[in-house]
Parts: C-alpha cells; structure tokens; sequence
C-alpha cells in the first residue's frame, strides 16, 4: 500500500487540480457571456437612438430655413458613433472611452438641435417630431438602464478573475479584466436651463 501512496496523492492533487480549473473556467465563461449579452443591450439601444435620430433629421429637414449647421453637426455626429464598433470580448478602457467619447459627442449635438427647434412652431406642432421627441426620452433612459446593467454583469466577471487564486488561471486561460462604462464628458456639471417661450 506504501508504494502505492504517492501515486495516490498524485492522482488527488491531479483530480482537484482538474476540478478547480474546470470549476473557475466555466465560471468565468459564464460571467463572460453575462457581459457580452449587456453589452449587446447597450449596442441595441444605442441602434435604436441612431435609427431614431434619422427619422429626427429628415423631420427637421422639412422644415423651412431650419439652421443648416445644426443638422449637419447632428449627422456628422450620429456617423461617428455608427463607425465606432466593440467587440466585448476583447473590450479595453481605451476603446470605451472612445466609445463613449462619440456617443457623447452625439447626445451634444442632439441635445443642441432640440433646443434649435425651439424656435420653430411648425416643427414643435409636428405630431410626427413629437412622437420621435419622446421616443428618444424614452430610448436615453433604456441607454442608462443597459449602461448600467453592463456595469453589474462586468463587477462579478472582474471580481472573479482578479482575485487570488484565480487571477493566476485567468492570466493562463486568457480571461482579462473588463472595463466600466464611466459617466459621459460633462456629466459632472450641472445642466444648463434655458429660459423658453411657453406662448408660442
């Protein structure tokens, strides 16, 4: 039995070996999915917002002497964050926040064209605009809401290949840390109201 015994004990660490590995793998591919999927919800929102966004500006367009530079800031804009694409298996900070740079760049100029119509009564009478008006309310909310469901499937998926013993079967099975969504450029100061005509 004593002859016997280290092939005993080398077959136990090789078994448990085996099943930890097997064990934080499947963990990770499960956290890993978890990911991809809000990352995929982020990017459908944020389709949603550009399709939306389409139908806004041939809208506008019909309007008569509609400032031409606001439309095109809008468009050049919306172009830019259609370029931009993630995979988010390979995600970094770096791409994020240029992700995020573009898309923000795209709520400026939307934000901007909105208060242009401002000046317009056609176009703020348009029932068409108005639907696509609060479409778009609607559609920034789902944006924060798949922004921050992103942020929570990417927490456990961090917590598990960074913490000790794990982060060393990570580094092996290629398993790496995953970016935040960070609040846009901005988001920090306060917004700024602009006193509006309500007798139009």
């Amino acid at each position: 039995m004593k002859k016997f015994l280290p092939w005993i004990i080398i077959g136990i660490l090789v078994v448990g070996s085996y099943s930890w590995t097997k064990g934080f793998n499947n963990t990770a591919v499960k956290l890993d999915e978890a990911v991809k999927e809000g990352w995929g919800n982020v990017q459908t929102s944020y389709q949603r917002r550009n399709d939306l966004i389409g139908n806004l500006v041939n809208t506008v367009k019909s309007a008569a002497n509609f400032e031409k530079s606001t439309l095109e800031a809008v468009i050049n804009a919306r172009a830019k964050a259609t370029s931009i694409t993630i995979d988010p298996s390979k995600v970094t900070t770096e791409q994020l926040a240029q992700y995020n740079q573009v898309q923000g760049g795209l709520s400026g100029a939307l934000k901007s064209l909105l208060v242009t119509v401002e000046r317009y009564p056609e176009l703020k009478a348009n029932q068409n605009f108005l639907k696509l008006q609060d479409e778009l309310t609607s559609t920034e909310n789902t944006i924060q809401t798949a922004r921050t469901r992103f942020n929570e499937s990417v927490r456990p998926y961090n917590n598990h290949v960074r913490q000790f013993p794990g982060n060393i079967l990570a580094g092996i099975l290629n398993f790496d840390e995953k970016p935040y969504f960070d609040a846009e450029s901005g988001a920090d100061k306060p917004v700024e109201v602009e006193e509006m005509n309500f007798n139009n």
